[in-house]
C-alpha cells in the first residue's frame, strides 16, 4: 500500500470517527433536552440565581436547556470530603450558563470536569507541570485549559446569594474558560468577527493599563484590583463586574461595558 492510499485510508477512518462521535453527542444532547426542567431545579434557581426571576421568558428557556447540556456532558467530583448534590451541581451550570446566553451555543467545549471543594483549599503545588519552586496558596477556583474548573463551594454560593458586589468565582472562572477557548489565556476570547478585535483591543488596553495604575498609585476602583494583575485576570474580573454592577459599569466605563455587552449578547441592567 502506497503512503498516499495509506494516508487517505487515515484519513476516511478518523472522519468516520469524527462522524460518529458527532451523532453520539448529538443523540446524548436531544435525549437531555426531552426530559422535562424538574421543579426541584427551578427551586434551586429560584433561591441560588438572584437574576433568574428576572430573566425574559426566552432568557429563562434558553438557560433551563444550557443547564440540562451542562449537566450532562460535565462530570461533577467532590473533593475533601464534599459530596456533590443538585444543588451545587445547578447552582454552578446556571451561573457558568448566564455566560452561554443569546450566544452560539458551544458548551464550553474544552471542559470536561468540575471539582469542588467544600471551602477554601490550598493547592496541591504537585504534578508534571507545577512551578515547584512556588509556595503553596490558598484558592477559591481555578480554570485549567486542560478542561478542569476547581471551585470552593462556600465561596460559590456566597456569591450567588450576594449577586451585586461584583464578586462571584463562577463567573470568574468560567470567563477564563471562555478565554482560553482558543488555546490562549490572553484576555481576548473568540468573537464573532475578525474586524471586532481591533476596538476590542484598544478599548481593553487602556482600561487594563487605567486600573494598573489606580492600584499602583491605591485609587479607588470599581473593579477588583486583581484584575491588574495580567490581561487575562482582567477579563475575568470585569465579567464579574459587568454581570452584577451592570448600571455602575456602564456609567463609568461606558466604551468597556459596550464591548461585553456585544460579546455576551445580554445587558444585565434588564434584571435588575
Amino acid at each position: 500500500m502506497s503512503l498516499v492510499v495509506f494516508f487517505l485510508s487515515l484519513g476516511a477512518v478518523w472522519a468516520g470517527y469524527i462522524g460518529i462521535s458527532r451523532l453520539r453527542q448529538n443523540a446524548r444532547r436531544q435525549k437531555a433536552l426531552d426530559q422535562p426542567f424538574p421543579d426541584a431545579w427551578v427551586e434551586i434557581l429560584k433561591q441560588n440565581l438572584p437574576p433568574y426571576g428576572k430573566l425574559s421568558e426566552d432568557l429563562r428557556q434558553q438557560l433551563h436547556q444550557d443547564i440540562q447540556l451542562f449537566l450532562a456532558e460535565k462530570s461533577f467530583e467532590g473533593c475533601g470530603g464534599l459530596i456533590i448534590t443538585d444543588e451545587i451541581r445547578v447552582t454552578i451550570a446556571a451561573e457558568a450558563c448566564l455566560l452561554l446566553l443569546n450566544r452560539k451555543d458551544t458548551n464550553y467545549p474544552k471542559l470536561i470536569s468540575i471539582l469542588v471543594y467544600p471551602s477554601t483549599y490550598v493547592d496541591s503545588n504537585e504534578g508534571l507541570f507545577i512551578d515547584k519552586s512556588k509556595s503553596k496558596t490558598a484558592r477559591l477556583g481555578e480554570s485549567w485549559a486542560l478542561g478542569t474548573v476547581v471551585l470552593a463551594w462556600d465561596s460559590v454560593k456566597r456569591g450567588a446569594l450576594n449577586f451585586h458586589d461584583g464578586h462571584n468565582v463562577v463567573l470568574h472562572e468560567f470567563a477564563h474558560q471562555l478565554d482560553q477557548e482558543d488555546g490562549s489565556s490572553d484576555g481576548a476570547p473568540i468573537l464573532e468577527k475578525r474586524s471586532a478585535y481591533g476596538a476590542w483591543a484598544k478599548i481593553f488596553s487602556r482600561e487594563f493599563a487605567e486600573l494598573q495604575e489606580e492600584k499602583q498609585k491605591r485609587k479607588p476602583s470599581m473593579f477588583d484590583k486583581y484584575g491588574a494583575t495580567n490581561p487575562a485576570e482582567f477579563f475575568a474580573v470585569v465579567t464579574e463586574a459587568f454581570y452584577e454592577k451592570p448600571e455602575r459599569f456602564q456609567k463609568k466605563h461606558p466604551e468597556l461595558y459596550e464591548e461585553l455587552r456585544e460579546y455576551y449578547k445580554v445587558d444585565p441592567i434588564e434584571w435588575i
